[in-house]
């Protein structure tokens, strides 16, 4: 499968999808699957703007309207996380994830769908220590604080997130703290030099994420916000001693189409290829033919280490290194990519949704140990009562559809520049019903 990944979207959907049309006619390919770090800007009238936390300069409706409202549809199937520039009513109305527009998939403010198999999660925001231990307690319309604490990221997101199995692939907007250190963090600061004051004092990026990269040791892990394209490679620790000692692999990305507009010249990667061993003849040698020698057992072949790869990409814009095309392999046979509920996070959700949060407190949270036993058992509830089809899959388009909640653009009337209410989302209401929980989005 063919996957682009694009840094921060900033409403800019015509630009980037002329960009991968670009790559596809020159290389002769065909992607499967968009994926966008953030920032993506769902803004579909001029009253969605007036819950964005960015300078009126920067206020703009951009494209994302226009799918929206079905004048376009997007031509490859879409995958997006929040940032922090966003119209966060809408990313509320859809907390638990849902169609945006047509074939444009919002994760939710935490995620983890299937596609044709493939294990996709995120998370939506950027850290913000003051904000992450609250409960989701902002309500339209946003005063001045509110407009930017919803997009904070909360502990209840990162803990339900910390239960799944491994993702193949990880999506943020924030960079995993220290994240930097584990690539060629002297040409980050050369062409990011305000970056320095937090790299010199580990302060760059979000502590949470790290510690999911850690526990989850996903294949890829995408992220924007920075600006700055960006590639590291994160070797998790392992118990083979065999490992011990050993200096953290470079595996830079590979990329045919990878567009390099900062740096003309790359560095020369010495040849790491281990000194032909030749054995030497001992005429002193004995030979046992006739004894019987015990042989000791081989030891096993060592397990190589877990290896993350990290790569933050730039915005939308000219000139910029903001897209990325990569190749996955799937197990699918199906040649439409096609996305499905994960189970797994389906029984996270029923397990956790007790501790969700709609004010400033929130409750403690069990420990792992009973939470695990806990999705263990909502689990089972799932396999029982959620339905799957012919392939054992529970497509998300068996339960949610798009609906349009609000109006396109021009048709906002008098109160064209104040919030907007607060719209009931019906793939919400749909992701409640087939879980049995509580919809405290709308209520």
């Amino acid at each position: 499968m063919k996957i682009a990944v694009e840094g921060c979207c900033h409403g800019q959907l015509d630009a980037i999808y002329a960009q991968i049309a670009k790559l596809e006619a020159q290389n002769n390919y065909k992607v499967d699957l968009l994926l966008i770090c953030g920032d993506f800007q769902a803004v579909r009238n001029w009253q969605d703007l007036a819950c964005m936390a960015v300078p009126d300069k920067y206020k703009a409706l951009a494209d994302f309207h226009k799918y929206y409202t079905g004048e376009k549809v997007a031509p490859i199937l879409t995958i997006v996380i929040g940032g922090n520039h966003e119209a966060s009513n809408y990313m509320w109305e859809l907390y638990h994830g849902g169609w945006l527009a047509q074939n444009l998939y919002f994760l939710g403010h935490a995620g983890s769908v299937l596609v044709n198999g493939l294990k996709i999660a995120g998370v939506s925001g950027i850290f913000k220590g003051p904000d992450f231990r609250k409960g989701h307690h902002e309500k339209l319309p946003y005063d001045q604080s509110s407009k930017r604490s919803i997009y904070h990221v909360r502990e209840y997101d990162i803990r339900r997130l910390s239960l799944l199995s491994s993702p193949h692939i990880f999506l943020s907007h924030d960079w995993p703290q220290s994240i930097e250190q584990h690539g060629d963090v002297q040409d980050l600061l050369r062409r990011k030099r305000f970056l320095e004051p937090d790299v010199r004092t580990n302060k760059l990026g979000s502590p949470p994420l790290m510690g999911l990269l850690q526990n989850l040791k996903p294949k890829w892990w995408f992220a924007a916000h920075l600006h700055a394209r960006y590639e590291a490679t994160y070797v998790h620790p392992s118990n083979d001693p065999s490992h011990q000692g050993q200096a953290p692999p470079s595996q830079p990305v590979q990329n045919p189409d990878e567009i390099l507009i900062e740096d003309d010249d790359e560095p020369m990667v010495p040849s790491s290829e281990p000194p032909s061993t030749v054995p030497s003849d001992n005429p002193d040698e004995i030979l046992l033919d006739d004894e019987e020698v015990e042989v000791e057992a081989l030891p096993p072949a060592p397990v190589p280490p877990a290896l993350t790869q990290f790569l933050a990409l730039d915005k939308c814009l000219p000139k910029r290194q903001f897209l990325e095309v990569i190749d996955v392999d799937i197990l699918s046979s199906n040649p439409t990519p096609v996305i499905s509920f994960d189970p797994e996070w389906l029984a996270i959700n029923r397990a956790f949704h007790p501790w969700f949060s709609t004010t400033a407190q929130q409750r403690t949270f069990p420990d792992e140990q009973e939470a695990r036993a806990m999705v263990a058992k909502e689990l089972e509830w799932v396999h029982t009562n959620v339905k799957t089809d012919e392939n054992g899959v529970i497509p998300v388009e068996d339960w949610q559809t798009f609906a349009q909640t609000a109006p396109g653009p021009g048709s906002e009337g008098a109160n064209k520049n104040r919030q907007p209410p607060a719209y009931v989302n019906p793939q919400t209401v749909a992701f409640c019903k087939m879980l049995d929980i509580q919809d405290k989005i709308n209520s």
